[in-house]
């Protein structure tokens, strides 16, 4: 009888053990993926505020540089960064220097948060793959595999947004001396559909994929090796408590900005004309040797490099690099700080309660 008594007992205690197991594991089960969804949303949310801050900050740089871009080289408007500016303000006004940044924050708001998300994401995948293979669970990421995490995460906010930039770029290149064929993002969208075809949509979408995957990829891989490098070294006293100051940061990310940009542009000048092919009320677009009045036809991106460095000099493929250069090191650094001090005011690292 005792030694019934005992296992009764023991049978007893092993079931409750498994009721409190098995109720731990129910509550886990229900916090956590409603604490998963809570940061998505967080990141996403960070990401969406930091590319819509950055973008408007420089939204008529980001304007006229479309406009250099695919100006008519014998039908020049736009000498320059100074020149082109008091031109769109003389011709144009004050609305003029903001025009398809409405477009522009619809496509890069999504865009950029993504970008991040689909960054940390990847980075989270490939150090774990790292750590496995060499069998170290302490490892980083190298500058080399931030640079993959980046290109992963580009390619994939590039390509969910590229009909945006399309049409953006076609409403950004519009002016009062231009017939209006495009009321908004909307109408734009609708009109190449039906006059172009869905395919129109991603025109220049190859160097689009070519050019991110420096273009991010660096971006990604310059700003965070920097910021670890600093950290780590202490370098000139930057650091404090293992953070650096906004003023640091904004500094990192205007290097990584400037190692993007300048590597990726070319690709960048060759989408946007591709862009521009078969839109025939376009008032800028290129014409092929300055003979003629038929927009220039481009069967692909190899056609396209070709035909603008024949017609053209190798130096249209860096046509408003200016420009560009100083809008990309602000909005590159105010996109970084951006999400990061987002982050922070939103929590996103909360860890779930025990």
């Amino acid at each position: 009888m005792a030694s019934e008594d005992v296992k009764t007992s023991e049978s007893a205690v092993s079931t409750i053990v498994n009721l409190a197991e098995e109720a731990k594991l129910a509550r886990e089960g229900v916090k956590a993926p409603s604490y998963a969804v809570l940061s998505i949303c967080k990141s996403l949310v960070a990401g969406g505020v930091a590319g819509g801050v950055s973008r408007t900050a420089v939204a008529p740089l980001e304007r006229l540089k479309i406009l250099l871009q695919v100006q008519n080289p014998h039908s020049v408007k736009y000498n320059g960064t100074i020149q082109g500016l008091k031109y769109i303000w003389r011709t144009e006004g004050f609305r003029g220097l903001f025009k398809g940044n409405g477009t522009n924050c619809a496509r890069i708001v999504p865009n950029s948060a993504v970008k991040f998300f689909s960054y940390e994401q990847a980075s989270k995948g490939i150090l774990y793959l790292y750590q496995q293979q060499t069998g170290d669970d302490d490892a980083q990421l190298t500058p080399l595999l931030r640079l993959g995490a980046g290109a992963c995460a580009g390619i994939i906010a590039m390509s969910t947004t590229y009909p945006m930039d399309m049409v953006r770029g076609r409403l950004t290149v519009q002016t009062d001396s231009s017939p209006y064929q495009y009321r908004g993002m909307f109408h734009a969208l609708s009109t190449v559909l039906r006059e172009e075809g869905p395919r129109a949509l991603y025109k220049g979408w190859l160097p689009s994929v070519i050019g991110v995957i420096p273009y991010v990829g660096l971006n990604f891989a310059v700003y965070e090796s920097l910021k670890d490098r600093l950290i780590k070294s202490k370098t000139f006293g930057l650091v404090e408590d293992s953070e650096l100051s906004v003023t640091t940061r904004l500094a990192c990310g205007a290097a990584a900005g400037t190692v993007g940009q300048t590597v990726a542009y070319p690709l960048d000048v060759i989408r946007r004309r591709m862009q521009m092919v078969g839109w025939k009320e376009a008032a800028s677009v290129v014409t092929g040797d300055g003979r003629n009045k038929a927009p220039l036809e481009y069967t692909g991106m190899i056609d396209a490099f070709g035909k603008t460095v024949r017609h053209e000099g190798f130096g249209a493929l860096y046509k408003g690099l200016v420009p560009n250069s100083v809008k990309v090191v602000p909005s590159i650094a105010l996109a970084f700080v951006t999400y990061e001090v987002v982050k922070d005011i939103l929590g996103v690292e909360i860890r779930i309660s025990d």
